[in-house]
């Protein structure tokens, strides 16, 4: 089975999550027990973690069995709180719109890692987010850069929703429509960091996602064709138009599609290079447009 965009764990939520402020409320330590209970009983993996955020988030007793009922049912944790932490940050998180994924974190170091050195005087960098969903790779990025000129783009109207809120604070942008078709065009020629969390499960492994991904996000944000490339080859095709001489382009893939990525980009103009992170196990490839070459 390829290594899909999901976390490692069959559970969206992880222990790195911040600690919550204990309430003095009586009846939300009396409730631990029961809530842990019922989550380990519906197969959540860090039940303890979780019922820590679901009590902290339920401001009464009925609220919290309300959120709970939720999680047991299948729910993802991130659409039951409304947030997911990505990166050090709080993402709203809307019902139906794709979960950012510990193991994204990865795009995004080696993203601010091809950053523009900053100084007086030099102009903000370009960054695209395509497929952005809740503009978390978007909110980190700028938070690592500081000064950025920042696009977003999804073809999900609920996403675009979403992102537009997590993206106002760094003045972000966010478009709706299909990868580059809605973007300005007066940024062709001038993107410094194009990245992209495009789907990469291969069509028939869609059965094989946790429940919580295939009952709870949308298609599009999972399928990525026959061999889970098909939205990678449009995005490496498109990219040399947008990309500003010595820009990058990276993406997030399967360990075992890595090559086949790399070969995609090397096919569009872009010499790729492949980076993988044991901790998060994580793949991304990087396509830097030369300095000098025809331009479709």
């Amino acid at each position: 089975m390829p290594v899909f965009p999901s976390s490692s764990a069959s559970v969206p939520s992880s222990p790195s999550l911040p600690p919550v402020p204990p309430s003095g409320a009586p009846w939300r330590s009396a409730a631990t027990a029961a809530v842990v209970a019922r989550l380990r009983a519906a197969g959540c993996v860090f039940a303890e973690d979780e019922a820590r955020l679901l009590i902290s988030a339920a401001p009464t007793p009925d609220r919290l069995t309300a959120l709970v009922d939720r999680r047991a049912g299948g729910l993802p944790l991130e659409h039951v709180l409304g947030w997911a932490e990505f990166c050090g940050l709080r993402v709203t998180v809307d019902r139906g719109v794709f979960v950012p994924r510990p193991r994204t974190a990865f795009l995004v170091h080696r993203a601010a890692a091809c950053g523009p050195p900053a100084g007086p005087g030099r102009p903000a960098p370009v960054v695209v987010d395509l497929c952005c969903g809740s503009g978390a790779v978007g909110a980190a990025l700028a938070e690592a850069l500081g000064r950025v000129e920042l696009h977003a783009v999804d073809i999900d109207p609920a996403a675009v929703r979403c992102a537009r809120r997590n993206l106002a604070p760094a003045g972000g942008r966010v478009h709706e429509g299909d990868l580059y078709e809605p973007l300005p065009a007066r940024l062709r020629g001038r993107v410094d960091i194009l990245v992209a969390n495009a789907p990469y499960v291969p069509t028939g492994a869609i059965t094989l996602l946790p429940p919580e991904a295939r009952d709870h996000e949308p298609l599009t944000a999972l399928d990525g064709g026959a061999d889970g490339l098909e939205i990678q080859r449009r995005v490496a095709a498109g990219a040399l138009r947008w990309l500003a001489p010595g820009g990058h382009l990276l993406i997030e893939t399967g360990g075992h599609q890595a090559p086949d990525t790399a070969g995609v980009f090397a096919a569009a103009g872009l010499i790729p290079r492949v980076g993988h992170s044991e901790d998060l196990d994580a793949t991304v490839v990087t396509g830097t447009r030369p300095h000098c070459g025809p331009v479709p």
